[in-house]
């Protein structure tokens, strides 16, 4: 904090006591927030003649006023100050407060760099510093000033703590060590001082790494064996310790831990499982028997989730089919797993949960039909039980149904409205089926009441929410308010980055070091949290739509659209747009109320408070975010940090060669490719890339020689002598088993010869069983192409398409009849009749 008041003492002109005590009470009034009162006491010193242009006192009413949202008369009067008295390290240091405020951290640290020199031991400029270079990461910088601040405080623990944490990020461990261990002989040496520096060292030193992963990376195996042993034998039921021993132990005595864990755990669960993932044939059939009977007979719903890892392996799943399938054969039967057992029999919740689990398994197979007459059969049974409707629910969302799989969420919420978790998978399932101010309804449910459930979300930065409703609202080309909620995802973690400043001395004051280096490591790689990769991409995709079909004029649309009809349609056109605009002003007016009672009780909030702090942020409009000048450069923005950080997906790599092919950057497009063909180099999408770079490099008459020539060279390099068509017949020869491929290579063939549509739709639409990667997602694709005449003009073969399609995936609304509406509330859950038939048909 600028130190105002000793600074008057050292201007020439002799300060009245009240003038000193009026300067104090200015910068102490900013401490407390309190700017309303900080600004009098500043009038007062600057209505004085003899002191109206003091540079200090006018930095300081800047600075004050920057907090009241005054953001252009602040920097007015910090720079006027700065002129009038360039000597003072007040001006200067304040001059660096508003930088920091607006994010300008290289250049607030320049600031405070040219404070320092007219007073070089200011703890407090120190301090502001070494902030501003931790959250910069100029570790290099930051620990030259904790050295600083250690020799102007050498009694503080912070300062230790602070130098040790210096060394601790630039890796040097040995020296961090030293550092404490130094400290801590200069403390008294009763035990209890010790034992709390014992604690920091190993705080600083050891991060999470905890005692027996530490033994293991030393190579000290048998005293790690032990440590995990005593572990195991305080909680059999922990996977970690498990992974331990096998660490510890040789490969081929991995299966005896799990041996002797049965003998000494017989009803583990965890002992059970683990095996499984190694064990084959009889053994796994054996350890699968076992596990699976204890987690029916005792109902433990998670068993299937616990089992997926093994679905990517047939002779498992063949296993684990085998073995449910009879459990429920003969649990029908006599009430037993098995004829030939001895045991008692199961009570009846042991078959719904072994139907539970098969509804699972058939539909992550792939067998929707059979997983609902599994889920109903157990529905008919216990009608009161969530879980069954949440798998219900599910599996409609895999078949294609998402409407339909909606509607049985929202039954499986009507059963505990009380539930959060069910509120809030209800509401995303309401959003992937379009149905936003359905879900926005149902999260007001768990809101806060007087504000809208949006605004609310938005204040507690839930952001699955606002991915959802950015890919529901981007998916009904609603382009605008979907990149609201991209920029409001944005804007979380920008504000999830500036908090890290209430972290750098809290954590050192509160010893919390091993949290802290965990925040700095986390904040370095914030950016590849899903949230904000879904935003981004979802941005992106945006923008390169907008800039591939920019909005033209309404009224324009208007007057085409008009041109061809006739004086009665175009009546009725009319009547109907009268209509719209005014059921959207009434809506609109309904918003205005809504809006301004909000705004009355936001004032009145604000009103209670001593200070507003910090002005308003820039309003985020749909329309004026749809209609931005440069759609590519802001797709850039968003692309950096995924460029940065989630490098190794190639979505990200594909992505940014979109953005240069369109800003005909081809070196950038070169690196974009190559990325990507180290992480999927058969990846259809990336040979859609690769295809019209070649062309693109071939006859682009923008091109530079010497640009043209190294392009070249680096094609040959890669791919041989090839041009497009000779390397998309021979992606398409080598991929002519799978689907994705094939529609892949068919959009490349009429891109590069329109002649050849016809055979491009008969590649594109084959649905042999001998085909590879046949899904629903595929088949969908393939009708929009079709559709929206990306092989050619095919109405007429996109109908036929859709209806073979329909006989494979009867569920999927994709594959319904135009015009079709497919029932959705039909008693007992079934499917409508239309669906039924062709169910029964497959």
């Amino acid at each position: 904090m600028p130190e105002l008041g000793k600074n008057f003492v050292k201007c020439k002109d002799v300060w009245e006591p009240c003038v000193i005590s009026l300067s104090f009470l200015s910068q102490r009034c900013y401490e407390h927030k309190q700017y309303r009162n900080g600004l009098k006491f500043c009038k007062q010193i600057l209505s004085n003649p003899k002191f109206a242009e003091h540079g200090e006192t006018l930095a300081m009413k800047g600075l004050t006023l920057n907090c009241l949202g005054k953001k252009e008369e602040a920097y007015d009067l910090v720079r006027r100050g700065l002129r009038n008295d360039l000597r003072s390290h007040v001006c200067w240091h304040v001059y660096g407060l508003l930088q920091r405020s607006d994010k300008k951290y290289d250049e607030a640290i320049k600031c405070y760099r040219n404070a320092l020199k007219w007073d070089k031991d200011n703890l407090q400029i120190l301090r502001d510093l070494s902030l501003l270079q931790i959250q910069m990461r100029d570790l290099e910088g930051y620990r030259e000033t904790r050295y600083q601040l250690l020799q102007l405080r050498p009694a503080q623990r912070a300062s230790w703590i602070g130098y040790a944490i210096a060394y601790h990020l630039l890796e040097d461990y040995e020296m961090a060590a030293k550092i404490i261990e130094e400290f801590r002989k200069t403390q008294q040496t009763h035990r209890v001082r010790g034992a709390k520096w014992h604690h920091i060292l190993w705080e600083a030193l050891f991060s999470c790494v905890s005692i027996g992963e530490v033994l293991l990376k030393l190579e000290r195996l048998d005293e790690a064996t032990e440590v995990y042993r005593r572990l195991q034998e305080r909680n059999p039921e922990n996977w970690a310790y498990y992974r331990g021993l096998e660490n510890a132990l040789k490969p081929k005595e991995r299966q005896k831990i799990y041996e002797d864990a049965w003998e000494k755990f017989p009803k583990g669960l965890v002992p059970r499982r683990l095996p499984l993932n190694f064990l084959s044939g009889e053994k796994f059939r054996e350890c699968l028997d076992r596990y699976l009977r204890l987690n029916f007979s005792k109902g433990c719903p998670p068993v299937f989730t616990t089992l997926k890892s093994l679905y990517n392996n047939k002779e498992k799943v063949a296993i684990i089919e085998e073995l449910v399938v009879g459990y429920e054969t003969t649990l029908k039967s006599c009430r037993m797993f098995n004829q030939n057992d001895d045991g008692k029999e199961e009570p009846p919740t042991t078959l719904l949960w072994v139907q539970y689990f098969l509804a699972q398994h058939y539909n992550i197979i792939g067998q929707q039909t059979l997983a609902l007459e599994y889920i109903n059969a157990a529905i008919e049974s216990t009608p009161t039980l969530i879980e069954l409707f949440l798998i219900k629910a599910k599996i409609y969302k895999h078949a294609g149904n998402i409407k339909e799989a909606a509607q049985w969420m929202d039954e499986a919420q009507a059963l505990d409205t009380a539930d959060r978790f069910i509120n809030s998978k209800c509401a995303k399932y309401m959003l992937k089926a379009g149905m936003v101010k359905e879900a926005e309804e149902m999260c007001s449910k768990f809101t806060r009441e007087g504000a809208s459930a949006v605004e609310n979300l938005n204040e507690m930065q839930c952001m699955w929410f606002q991915t959802e409703c950015a890919l529901a609202y981007k998916s009904m080309n609603k382009f605008g308010e979907a990149l609201k909620k991209c920029h409001e995802i944005e804007r979380h973690f920008v504000e999830i980055t500036d908090d890290q400043f209430d972290f750098h001395t809290y954590c050192m004051r509160k010893m919390t070091l091993r949290s802290y280096v965990d925040l700095l490591k986390l904040e370095d790689v914030l950016r590849m949290h899903p949230f904000y990769y879904k935003a981004a991409i979802s941005a992106i995709q945006i923008y390169l739509s907008l800039h591939d079909n920019p909005l033209t004029d309404d009224s324009k649309e208007l007057q085409a659209e008009s041109a061809n009809l006739s004086d009665k349609e175009l009546k009725k056109l009319r009547n109907k747009q009268r209509r719209a605009q005014k059921k959207a002003q009434l809506e609109e007016e309904k918003k205005n109320a809504e809006k301004e009672k909000q705004l009355k009780n936001q004032k009145k909030k604000k009103e209670d408070d001593d200070e507003e702090i910090g002005g308003p942020k820039e309003e985020l409009i749909p329309d004026k975010l749809v209609k931005v000048e440069n759609p590519l450069e802001e797709a850039v923005k968003f692309l950096m940090p995924l460029k940065h950080l989630v490098k190794d997906k190639i979505d990200t790599q594909l992505l940014a060669f979109e953005i240069y092919f369109r800003k005909e950057k081809y070196l950038l497009m070169l690196q974009s490719v190559k990325r990507a063909l180290a992480i999927d180099p058969d990846h259809p999408w990336l040979h859609q890339c690769l295809v019209r770079f070649f062309k693109g490099v071939s006859e682009s008459k923008e091109l530079l020689e010497v640009v043209r020539t190294v392009l070249k060279q680096e094609i040959t390099r890669l791919f041989g002598d090839s041009n497009a068509m000779s390397f998309n017949q021979a992606y398409l020869n080598k991929h002519s088993n799978s689907i994705p491929h094939r529609l892949a290579a068919a959009k490349m063939m009429v891109y590069l010869d329109s002649s050849t549509e016809m055979k491009a739709i008969e590649l594109a639409t084959a649905l042999d069983e001998s085909l590879d990667n046949r899904s629903i997602q595929i088949c969908t694709e393939v009708l929009e192409c079709l559709r929206g005449a990306v092989l050619g003009d095919c109405k007429e073969r996109a109908e036929s398409y859709r209806a073979e399609c329909r006989k494979l995936y009867p569920y999927t609304l994709a594959f319904t009849p135009p015009g079709y509406e497919e029932n959705t509330k039909v008693a007992n859950g079934d499917v409508s009749t239309e669906t039924e038939e062709l169910a029964n048909d497959m």
